[in-house]
């Protein structure tokens, strides 16, 4: 490994600055896709790249946390959370695919109004699945590491 040029104050300010452009670039990318999604519907021709690298992106960020033993600074990962999460992100879908539909067939509102109800739905029912599941992966590597450190 190279030796870095850097202080340790400047190695904690570049890690800042990583940090603060990767998830930039994350819910710069979220963002860049509802747009699409709304403006032209669901064509992936229209969004392939920005889907390919944010799931890149987001899975790497989901496995690289649980790897490491980490959930998140502020949540903890419990079921209120799991179901609070899991509902901001249904409720966020249902809109844009509200919209989404709504802008291809503005003559039915009803419509997209059912697309819209149906994908919270499945959503959060998804949602609350995987981060479930990665909560528990959590707890786990979290005992892991703790036995870990008993044991040095």
């Amino acid at each position: 490994m190279k030796k870095s040029n850097l202080d340790e104050r400047q190695e904690q300010k570049l890690l800042q600055i990583e940090s603060k452009g990767c998830w930039l670039a994350f819910w710069g990318l979220l963002a860049a896709m509802v747009v699409q999604l709304v403006v032209y519907g669901f064509d992936m021709a229209y969004m392939a790249g920005e889907w390919i690298v944010f799931m890149i992106l987001a899975l790497y960020i989901a496995f690289a946390c649980l790897k490491n033993g980490i959930w998140d600074r502020r949540l903890k990962a419990n079921l209120k959370t799991n179901l609070v999460v899991s509902l901001v992100a249904a409720l966020g879908l249902g809109v844009v695919n509200f919209f989404a539909v709504w802008g291809k067939y503005p003559d039915k509102p009803a419509g997209a109004t059912a697309a819209g109800i149906i994908s919270a739905i499945c959503a959060f029912v998804v949602c609350f699945i995987i981060i479930t599941i990665f909560a528990k992966s959590y707890r786990k590597k979290q005992a892991e590491l703790e036995r870990e450190d008993e044991n040095s």
